[in-house]
């Protein structure tokens, strides 16, 4: 069956007989925030904070309490916080680690962030995941969690490979067993192909060879295998879509992603027979969203290379860079649609090019910088929210786990400066679909799905007053959208 949607003299049509890609989630991290907001005297504020990142229920009248991501990523810390400045990392990014120098486990440690782990499980978010940056300072090469004075091969000490595989499973279980808190997904590594090889002062990191991103994930497997967890193990949290499909400033040896993963041919770091270990590449999408007309070249590229080797894309953090020159770079924070608007055309691009079945946000909450859906500021204790934040809502809050993507087609290529639409149909049936406009003119739509769908709920997103995800007056599939807004339909 197809079906016609028409906007502005454009026709688009849905293939409801060819569907795309199952999403999976919507996500943001804990890093570095949560561990100290999980620790505020105020809990109004904290409960703030929590409901509009998690919640999915609805005042009297019907406005959504929040976007309700369905994965939070939990930052599984290395120990540069108990080292203190001679972590040489800034104090604002360093973590602490629930293993202590003597080898006995602390579960008191990460106590803000575990707090907010437990804050997305009471609001009903059903994805956990852990990442690290780095392994424990007492396995590192240099006996820090950053890469100061190394080259581009893992922060781990040769000997200390199964200590660490064990350090990840005790986590896991201990997560569980002393806190009640299933994690259904650990990431080991996190950027290790990023040519800057994660030197210091700035963070947590460590570069890592291909093969020693299998040989970490093969031996996590087998000590999750013995223990009886069920985490799946993912990988590469890769840096760059570039570094994905061929040699991007790097070497060999952190380089074509796809093929080092998922070809038999590459028989050193293969991990398509590893137990736990699903058919799935992770990405950032840093660096590949200008020029505008590039940005969708590279995902369709993308997207064809997985679907050689069978293998499932999660787009897996993003925020604002220097070189996102439309909106001014990350520096400074934006609260506006100008930020928002921009985002959400990458998460159409992901979502509808690279078929991405997850998309997450780097940041739940940050300060003075493009790089948090909420603004906080630590010292009063408050948290303020964005347009960013009920952009990401737009998708999140109504395309639900499992929810099934349909192409969109039109008799005319899609303008980036213009409209974009996409189309969902969730496990209950309900379609949604989501349409940007990102012209400075009002522009009319409208479309049907099925004759029986013929009403539904708009919920719009501008920088008209009060308009953060604003239900409006239910429509039969014909409005009028405003400038500079994104709208999600949900079908009655």
């Amino acid at each position: 069956m197809l079906t016609t949607i028409t906007a502005a003299g454009q026709t688009y049509v849905i293939d409801t007989q060819h569907p795309e890609q199952t999403i999976e989630h919507f996500g943001a991290s804990d890093a570095w925030s949560m561990l100290n907001i999980g620790l505020w005297p105020e809990e109004d504020a904290q409960r703030q904070i929590a409901d509009w990142l998690f919640s999915t229920e609805c005042d009297e009248n019907g406005q959504p309490q929040g976007i309700g991501l369905s994965l939070w990523r939990f930052n599984l810390g290395a120990g540069s916080s108990e080292q203190g400045d001679s972590s040489y990392i800034n104090k604002g990014t360093r973590t602490e680690c629930f293993l202590k120098a003597d080898g006995i486990y602390d579960w008191t440690r990460q106590a803000g962030q575990v707090r907010f782990l437990k804050m997305a499980k009471e609001r009903g978010v059903p994805y956990l995941l852990a990442f690290l940056n780095s392994p424990p300072v007492h396995f590192t090469a240099n006996g820090l969690a950053t890469n100061t004075g190394r080259g581009g091969t893992l922060n781990l000490r040769p000997e200390c490979y199964d200590a660490f595989a064990q350090f990840m499973a005790e986590s896991i279980g201990g997560l569980e067993r002393e806190h009640g808190i299933h994690i259904d997904y650990l990431s080991p590594v996190n950027e290790p192909d990023g040519s800057w090889n994660w030197q210091g002062p700035k963070q947590e990191g460590s570069p890592a060879t291909n093969r020693e991103i299998a040989r970490v994930a093969r031996l996590a497997s087998q000590a999750f295998t013995e223990r009886g967890l069920k985490t799946q193990i993912v990988v590469d949290e890769s840096s760059d879509l570039r570094c994905l499909l061929g040699i991007h400033d790097t070497s060999w040896e952190r380089a074509n992603g796809i093929t080092a993963f998922w070809s038999k041919d590459s028989t050193a770091s293969y991990l398509g027979d590893t137990p736990l270990v699903p058919r799935l590449q992770l990405a950032h999408s840093y660096w590949t969203n200008t020029p505008v007309d590039y940005m969708k070249k590279i995902r369709l590229l993308l997207r064809d290379e997985l679907k050689k080797y069978g293998v499932g894309f999660w787009q897996s953090e993003i925020c604002i860079m220097s070189n996102d020159k439309e909106i001014g770079g990350g520096g400074g924070y934006d609260f506006t649609m100008k930020t928002a608007l921009y985002v959400a055309r990458i998460i159409h691009h992901d979502l509808c090019y690279a078929n991405a079945r997850s998309w997450s946000w780097w940041r739940a909450c940050g300060a003075d910088y493009k790089d948090g859906l909420i603004r906080v500021y630590d010292r009063e204790h408050r948290g303020r929210d964005s347009r960013l934040l009920w952009a990401l809502g737009n998708y999140s809050r109504f395309v639900r786990p499992g929810a099934v993507r349909y192409n969109i087609t039109s008799d005319q290529e899609e303008d980036p400066y213009g409209l974009m639409a996409s189309a969902f149909q969730n496990k209950d049936n309900s379609w949604v679909v989501v349409v940007i406009n990102y012209s400075q003119q009002e522009k009319p739509f409208s479309f049907s799905v099925y004759k029986k769908k013929n009403k539904w709920q708009p919920y719009r997103t501008s920088d008209a007053e009060g308009e953060t995800l604003k239900p409006l007056t239910p429509c039969k599939g014909r409005i009028s959208l405003p400038p500079r807004s994104i709208t999600t339909f949900v079908s009655l």
